[in-house]
């Protein structure tokens, strides 16, 4: 196929490594019900931003006692969540799930320290 060949000759961009990201945070245990029930119905539009500032294979797990564990992957968590800062859904998302964690949950994003991994 015409192409080919000046494709295959052509140097691959670089890649910057995927970053694996894990937090944790503290949901209110009166409000862990609630809390569910909004993660099963998260507003269209702000799936998209996520998906459009970087965060790929998000996932949070909730413990019985509220404890809360989010894990991403993503080029850069700086970038992403600097993306995320500069959306309003977001802002409005935040706004909504602070009555959960008697803050935004977005200021406490400290990523855990990864010790291990198996690929």
């Amino acid at each position: 196929m015409p192409g080919r060949a000046a494709d295959a000759a052509r140097p691959a961009a670089p890649r910057h490594p995927m970053q694996r990201i894990c937090f944790q945070l503290q949901v209110l245990p009166d409000r862990l019900d609630e809390y569910r029930a909004r993660h099963r119905a998260v507003w269209p539009e702000m799936l998209d931003v996520l998906h459009e500032a970087g965060w790929r294979n998000y996932s949070l797990f909730l413990s019985p006692n509220g404890l809360l564990i989010g894990y991403l992957e993503t080029d850069s968590f700086q970038e992403a969540q600097a993306a995320m800062q500069r959306t309003t859904v977001n802002e409005r998302w935040q706004a909504e799930m602070a009555p959960f964690f008697g803050t935004r949950p977005d200021t406490g994003l400290e990523p855990l320290e990864e010790i291990f991994h198996l690929d």
